[in-house]
């Protein structure tokens, strides 16, 4: 070949992908270039052309600032000197990550998940070396891994729990709870597995200096000298390329498992076997792994009384659990105070805001009973309000009789002891007020979309 520019791949594997977008679940094919050649990763990597998608895949998935304040609509403001300026400081090795913000996050069961937030420019360069390494580290993951792979959900990974309950017949689940997987990840055993896939030298070291970049907590920075905080675009990645070893070790066990991230669901069909597993694979993980089990969290446990992903296999079929429905029932409740300065229609806005996404999730339940059940306590808890409104009992009964309720059932429902809460659910409150009403008032509602892996909609699941 003469003149002309030379390729930054001698090589290169391209391999089409079927990608499913959570928020649409439409499926899309898109291509992925594996380069044969990694020994030039780094110069893919800092090319402006590169940096400039990766700050676009930034954009797209927001996120708030880091320790600088600087958010992306100010990033984005002043773009091609900030990437040009990222560019110069990775090339001559002046480029210091710095330390990602604390930010603590409430979680439902009690505790707090630690998030770590990168700086703006930290996280192009993260997402840049992502999407560098993924193609080449994802071709060799395990088919049951779920989480935060290209094409793959957390719906796949629950149906793919159902088929071997189903079809294997393992109803016994060796649940295993790692304790804060995320801040224990051993940086050298990473950066040694990263090694073992030909990864440019100059990107291992990149990604040593993101792992050991600190966190800033109360204004003072603290070194990290183990773990990979959830919150960088890189992190997810890189606990799979540590949990990667697990599955590895689950193969060669021949074992039933799904994974999706840290959550990892093993089937057996006997309790004796299931206890063996329990003991043997926490071994591996702690002693190989260096990671801890949660032995409190942990169980042996039928199908039934596990949930994986929130979701809970019930004789075979797919239903929230018994959790997440506690969750989504003291959420409702939340939305709904008594007492609010919002408006009814402020209100019911922010519920759909919630329940849009919320049922989108769990919609993969084969029980549409379960979202009508939560659509039936958002209503009756927007009732409470609406009767707590009128005041005196004789206002409420003026206003029933005007929608429509005859008169004796309003003086039977309203002229007793009954209480603003009991009140809500009698007839004649609901008759005044009732699913069409809500309808028309703007209250999303999902249980009817008749979804083809939907049962009938009166059909209710029993946790035995």
């Amino acid at each position: 070949m003469s003149g002309g520019l030379a390729m930054p791949y001698t090589l290169a594997l391209t391999i089409t992908v079927q990608i499913i977008h959570e928020d649409t679940n439409i499926r899309t094919m898109e291509q992925l270039t594996i380069p044969e050649d990694t020994s030039r990763l780094f110069e893919q990597i800092i090319t402006l052309e590169e940096l400039k998608a990766s700050f676009n895949e930034v954009r797209r998935n927001q996120g708030a600032p880091g320790i600088d304040g600087v958010s992306i609509s100010d990033f984005s403001s002043n773009l091609n000197e900030e990437l040009s300026q990222l560019q110069a400081e990775l090339s001559n090795w002046s480029y210091k990550p710095r330390a990602v913000r604390r930010v603590e996050i409430p979680k439902p069961n009690g505790g707090v998940r630690l998030l770590g937030v990168p700086c703006v420019r930290d996280r192009v360069v993260q997402t840049a070396i992502k999407r560098a390494i993924e193609p080449i580290l994802d071709s060799t993951f395990s088919e049951h891994s779920y989480g935060f792979r290209p094409g793959r959900n957390q719906r796949q990974a629950v149906e793919s729990a159902q088929k071997i309950v189903v079809e294997e017949g393992k109803e016994l689940v060796v649940d295993i709870d790692l304790s804060k997987f995320f801040d224990r990840v051993n940086h050298d055993r990473l950066l040694a597995l990263l090694k073992k896939h030909y990864i440019d030298k100059r990107v291992l070291r990149l990604i040593g200096m993101i792992l050991r970049s600190g966190v800033m907590i109360d204004g003072r920075v603290e070194a990290t000298r183990e773990g990979t905080p959830q919150g960088g675009p890189l992190s997810p990645l890189l606990s799979n390329v540590i949990l990667d070893e697990l599955d590895k070790e689950l193969e060669k066990r021949k074992l039933s498992f799904c994974r999706f991230a840290d959550d990892c669901n093993i089937f057996v069909r006997s309790r004796k076997a299931a206890e063996r597993v329990m003991v043997s694979i926490s071994q591996f993980i702690e002693n190989k792994l260096k990671l801890v089990v949660n032995r409190e969290k942990s169980q042996v446990a039928r199908t039934c009384e596990v949930k994986f992903l929130g979701m809970t296999i019930v004789n075979g079929t797919i239903a929230i659990s018994r959790k997440a429905m506690s969750h989504a029932m003291a959420k409702v409740k939340e939305l709904t105070p008594r007492g609010t300065y919002l408006t009814l229609e402020l209100t019911i806005a922010e519920i759909n805001r919630w329940y849009v996404g919320w049922s989108n999730y769990f919609n993969m339940t084969q029980y549409p009973k379960q979202l009508n059940m939560v659509e039936g306590r958002i209503r009756r808890r927007l009732r409470a309000r609406i009767v707590s409104q009128f005041g005196r009992k004789r206002y409420l009964a003026r206003e029933l009789r005007k929608r429509g309720v005859q008169h004796r059932a309003v003086e039977r429902a309203v002229f007793s002891n009954r209480k603003k809460w009991a009140l809500s659910n009698t007839w004649a409150v609901k008759r005044a007020y009732g699913n069409k009403w809500f309808e028309h008032a703007g209250l999303i509602t999902k249980s009817g979309d008749e979804l083809p892996h939907w049962f009938y909609v009166k059909r209710g699941v029993r946790f035995s």
